[in-house]
């Protein structure tokens, strides 16, 4: 059971690190890993410390997911209707985008991002210029949460693998 229990949670933690790039939820994939590794383990080595660290960490990626894109959106001369349309735009995309494997939801939560952003802005400002800048905002601010949950997503696998080595 515990070689079981250490292939999955070195293979969630991968799977859910890859999945970041991508606009999944790969920060809770890593933390379900934790969990089933401690279930399978009896809980011997992840305690609540580990599981509240980990459930911590995550949700602060969800945190600075959302707070990045209202930040860059904002940073290049967007107001807050842009961000809330990058936010919305990216969401939809990224439903939208599910029939489509894979690539088919970060394409589309990308794209929405960027009209959402524009839109919103345009619907706001009226000029084109800044509705442009807005969404190329909500793009870099996208692509700066994904590099922030990639670096939190390594920390929940460090924890983990230490928690599995106790």
């Amino acid at each position: 059971m515990t070689i079981l229990a250490i292939v999955l949670l070195i293979g969630l933690g991968l799977v859910g690190l890859a999945m970041i790039p991508l606009g999944l939820p790969g920060l809770w994939v890593m933390v379900g890993g934790i969990l089933v590794y401690g279930w399978l383990t009896e809980f011997r080595s992840v305690g609540v410390i580990t599981i509240a660290i980990v459930l911590g960490i995550a949700l602060l990626g969800e945190i600075i997911d959302n707070w990045l894109g209202f930040r860059f959106a904002k940073r290049y001369g967007g107001s807050s209707r842009s961000g809330w349309g990058a936010l919305i735009g990216g969401l939809v995309g990224a439903v939208v985008g599910v029939p489509i494997a894979i690539i088919g939801s970060v394409i589309g939560a990308f794209n929405r991002d960027v009209i959402g952003a524009a839109l919103f802005e345009f619907s706001y400002s009226r000029h084109a210029g800044i509705a442009t800048r807005a969404g190329w905002g909500a793009v870099v601010g996208r692509a700066a949460a994904a590099a922030a949950k990639i670096a939190l997503g390594v920390v929940i696998a460090v924890v983990g693998f230490f928690a599995a080595l106790s």
